[in-house]
């Protein structure tokens, strides 16, 4: 039986119990559980006021991303019930705002790109009490940092993106990884940068994609999130909008392969999924998770390993993005006149660009043209709505189909596919509206990490539209089991007020029994629409 059938069938025992009245936790068995325990609130809305959040254990404190007051937030968990506020690392002597942070060993280390996003950024050093340290060059826009495993090298994913296309401002740098070796400490750090110039002129897999107006393929390429293994001597590198994965030798500091991720055909019966946001009575909101002749590009934002039997495995939150520039703007509506479907392959061309089918579906019109006439031969959309398993060489072994759709259906049937903000005023609908992100993206499953806990893995994974973490044991990677769905999100109430609770998941990290505060396995994630950072624990449950 397929994982996806298992994980439908075990849908039929499944029961929803009420937490609160605010959220529900939706599990296939008994086994393990995540509880909440605590959250710290900023206060401040949609401004990014938690992003990614990193752990200490000699000082049990969470390190949080606070892109809205450019500021890394110190919080104390050693009750990890009560997350109090201690200080914060002020970064702007540094550049505009973090964008990452990580901690190994009592070192901090955070991703601080320029006042001018497209100028070098830098890695910025300090101890857990913010005494600064060291300042090393990175590259532009870094995006994601975390120490390898053995805590010898500091990565960087520089994603580089350009501020337009075609325009005389236009600047668009080169995507890379900056290496920074602290064999020697902190204070004789070295940096090299890994690019990919070696693939210029190469024949690249067809599925991955170099389309930015008039870039070259080194600043097409824009890395996003890295994963190490074990041995510390391999690096996996998402490049989001290729649909693309990097294979980096951490011995050389060189790219040695760059991985095409495929796409996801969703006319195949587990590869299912809500195309519109209107496709309900009178043109309204309605749940029809069904198959549509449309390819979907993984596009994976999140990416963590894991060992099995001495090798690396890999796990992917295949979310999607789109480029969105003066000069370029790549999405559009199938239903659009701009978008003209081939009538020969699509005979129906005028009935799926209804609003009640793909009329309202946001896909990519850089993708598709196949024979570069005057219409699209393929439909493309951004994301997989799902999450993958990848073998060390970039093969799928997993993914979860439409797990996600159907699990979040049954456990919010009136809220599925809600978005995560609304445009001020908010209201008590707007941001909660059910079938509100169908018709992009649908819940984009953005981060992922990855836990040891009770002699099994697990996988985390976090939605940023609908909200709420999922949990899979992943200890066989060839045998992926759902074990529940968690949404600290109050739906009733207004999302720019506390009484929402988490909204917009995005960083996640796994703190095991012999980190933890308590002896008990946490779960630290920062949520960066409501500014929150919430502390699950994950226990076992007879």
């Amino acid at each position: 039986m397929s994982i996806v059938s298992r994980v439908r069938r075990a849908f039929t025992i499944c029961t929803i119990a009420a937490i609160t009245s605010q959220f529900a936790v939706f599990a296939a068995k008994p086994g393990v559980e995540l509880r909440v325990l605590g959250t710290h609130a900023t206060g401040i809305y949609n401004l990014g006021a938690a992003e990614i959040v990193a752990h200490d254990p000699v000082t049990q404190r969470l390190f949080v991303v606070n892109g809205a007051n450019s500021s890394i937030d110190v919080l104390n968990v050693s009750d990890p019930s009560n997350p109090t506020f201690l200080f914060a690392i002020d970064v702007t002597p540094y550049g505009d705002q973090a964008n990452s942070v990580d901690v190994f060993d009592g070192v901090v280390a955070a991703a601080v790109q320029a006042d001018v996003k497209t100028d070098p950024g830098s890695v910025v050093f300090f101890n857990t009490d913010g005494v600064f340290l060291n300042e090393v060059p990175a590259g532009a826009l870094p995006d994601m940092i975390t120490f390898t495993p053995n805590g010898q090298k500091v990565l960087v994913a520089n994603e580089g993106e350009p501020n337009s296309y075609g325009q005389t401002t236009s600047v668009d740098p080169e995507g890379s990884v900056t290496i920074v070796d602290l064999s020697k400490g902190v204070a004789n750090a070295t940096v090299t940068t890994a690019g990919f110039a070696a693939f210029v002129g190469t024949t690249l897999d067809p599925s991955i994609r170099i389309y930015g107006p008039n870039a070259s393929l080194v600043q097409d390429l824009e890395p996003e999130y890295i994963a190490v293994s074990h041995n510390s001597k391999t690096a996996w590198v998402t490049l989001q909008e290729n649909n693309a994965l990097g294979i980096l030798d951490l011995d050389s500091g060189e790219f040695t392969e760059l991985i095409g991720l495929g796409f996801k055909d969703h006319r195949l019966e587990e590869n299912k999924f809500d195309a519109s946001d209107r496709d309900g009575v009178a043109n309204g909101p309605g749940i029809n998770i069904a198959n549509w002749p449309v390819y979907g590009m993984y596009q994976p934002d999140g990416i963590a390993s894991f060992k099995y039997k001495n090798e690396t495995f890999l796990v992917t939150a295949n979310e999607g993005d789109a480029r969105d520039y003066t000069g370029f703007v790549e999405e559009i509506r199938v239903g659009a006149s701009g978008y003209p479907l081939d009538p020969v392959i699509f005979p129906n061309a005028a009935a799926l660009k209804t609003n009640a089918q793909l009329g309202r579906l946001t896909v990519t019109r850089a993708t598709g043209n196949t024979d570069g006439g005057t219409d699209f031969e393929e439909i493309y959309v951004l994301g997989g709505r799902s999450f993958s398993i990848l073998k060390a060489d970039g093969e799928q072994i997993y993914d979860s189909g439409d797990d996600i759709e159907q699990l979040t259906k049954l456990a919010y049937p009136d809220n599925f596919n809600a978005n995560h903000s609304c445009d001020l005023p908010c209201t008590a609908t707007t941001g909660n509206e059910p079938d509100n992100r169908s018709d992009n993206k649908g819940p984009e499953p953005e981060g992922v990490t990855v836990g040891k806990a009770y002699g099994r893995t697990y996988a985390f994974i976090g939605l940023e539209r609908m909200g709420g973490v999922l949990v899979y044991e992943i200890t066989d990677p060839y045998d992926a089991k759902f074990v529940q769905y968690l949404n600290n999100r109050n739906f009733s109430a207004v999302t720019n007020t506390a009484a929402a609770l988490d909204l917009g998941p995005e960083g996640l990290h796994f703190i095991s029994e012999e980190d933890s505060p308590t002896g008990i396995p946490l779960l630290a994630v920062a949520n960066e629409v409501s500014g929150t950072t919430t502390v699950y624990e994950f226990v076992q449950v007879h």
